[in-house]
């Protein structure tokens, strides 16, 4: 099945594809297989700042099961490494993009991505599972944050959806994820424009699915990022050993 992403998730691949340290590999298969356990657990934490690493919970995938909590963390914040999107209505095997949650994300926004391994876990479809995922926000089984929160996203290597083919890429995109259930890119006054890619350095909305799953999006700058490069050189060259297509290169789009 096609993807079909909303402009805000293109506008978030699109200034990804565009930066130094874009590639592009085709070729997805459905059977998901596990990270080595010491691996997975460093690429999860690393969507965290440094300093907030060492009190955070981690959350592992086992393929036939789903998601475990194997490490408790103290600081609220719990990390894991997404396998899909489950508004794609699509599954693979190469995606990868860590992210840690804080408390209030913890019970709303964490609780759909455990939820949507699980399913694929259990075999229901790609779009089953979206099906699944857009009945329980109408039933109010899934709730949006009840307050201000956020979902750090600073690794340095994701793989995801991306122009300018809209096949899946692998970038350096460090950035945060504010919560932002119900907001439009019209309320802040934001205009991503994918012909621009300055106009995505500021704040844009991304929504994910259904509107109650939205986020305002804060892109790392230029310096930010190369020093997130710089620090993360040994897990940047695990994964690229691990897996050929979490491999950067140097691309221009």
């Amino acid at each position: 099945m096609r993807i079909k992403p909303t402009l805000a998730s293109l506008a978030l691949t699109w200034v990804a594809a565009a930066l130094p340290g874009a590639s592009a590999i085709a070729g997805p298969a459905l059977a998901i297989k596990a990270m080595p356990a010491e691996l997975e657990t460093r690429y999860a934490l690393s969507a965290l700042p440094a300093k907030l690493r060492d009190e955070a919970g981690v959350y592992l995938l086992d393929p036939d099961k789903g998601y475990t909590l194997t490490r408790s963390g103290t600081n609220g914040l719990e990390c894991l490494v997404a396998r899909e999107s489950w508004d794609w209505a699509e599954f693979r095997d190469d995606i990868y993009f860590p992210l840690c949650f804080d408390a209030a994300g913890r019970s709303t926004y964490q609780r759909v991505s455990l939820d949507v391994a699980g399913l694929r876990a259990r075999g229901m479809s790609a779009t089953a599972v979206k099906a699944e995922i857009e009945k329980r926000y109408r039933d109010k089984t899934y709730q949006a944050p009840a307050r201000a929160g956020l979902s750090y996203m600073v690794a340095p290597v994701m793989r995801a959806l991306g122009p300018p083919d809209m096949k899946v890429h692998t970038m350096s995109m460090p950035h945060l994820m504010f919560y932002a259930p119900g907001l439009t890119n019209q309320d802040i006054g934001a205009q991503p424009d994918l012909a621009d890619p300055w106009s995505l350095m500021f704040p844009f909305v991304q929504t994910e699915g259904v509107r109650e799953q939205s986020y305002m999006i804060q892109i790392y700058g230029a310096a930010e990022k190369a020093k997130i490069l710089s620090q993360e050189k040994r897990l940047v060259a695990d994964l690229c050993a691990y897996r050929n297509i979490l491999c950067l290169h140097e691309a221009a789009h």
